[in-house]
């Protein structure tokens, strides 16, 4: 029996499991971050997703600024609910040369239309960077 404990024990150390190591965790998505960032919205909890933003972003946007512009996303969540499901990600390409990614969320009840009439939209400068640039509620014109 000693032998058995011995052996499992030093199995679980060597998958780090008792030693008190952690495995280094892998970085975050710029999807995982978008969705984070909007799902607090949702929630209202605006210091979540105010401390997300890029900092130039946050340089030249107060935090109540930043509530207000929140404001139509979370309404919109308040009357379509809180979930939201990926709907799409990729590139803009700007006119200056360079691209700026984004990631958009929909809402479950429109996973079964062709196009959703509206989803939630969050912008990053590029694709290493882990920091909101931009938000918006996007309704397509049609």
């Amino acid at each position: 029996m000693r032998n058995w404990t011995v052996a499992t024990l030093l199995a679980l150390m060597s998958w780090g499991l008792v030693s008190g190591q952690t495995r280094p965790q892998r970085p975050i998505s710029q999807v995982q971050v978008a969705r984070q960032f909007l799902l607090a919205v949702l929630r209202g909890d605006y210091k979540s997703a105010y401390g997300r933003l890029a900092p130039e972003v946050r340089q030249g946007m107060s935090i109540t600024r930043f509530q207000a512009a929140a404001r139509p996303l979370y309404a919109r969540g308040q009357q379509r609910g809180t979930a939201i499901e990926l709907y799409k990600l990729g590139f803009f390409l700007m006119e200056t040369g360079g691209s700026k990614g984004f990631v958009a969320f929909s809402f479950p009840a429109d996973s079964m239309l062709k196009h959703p009439p509206e989803w939630l939209e969050v912008t990053f400068r590029d694709t290493t960077t882990r920091q909101v640039l931009g938000f918006q509620l996007y309704r397509p014109k049609r």
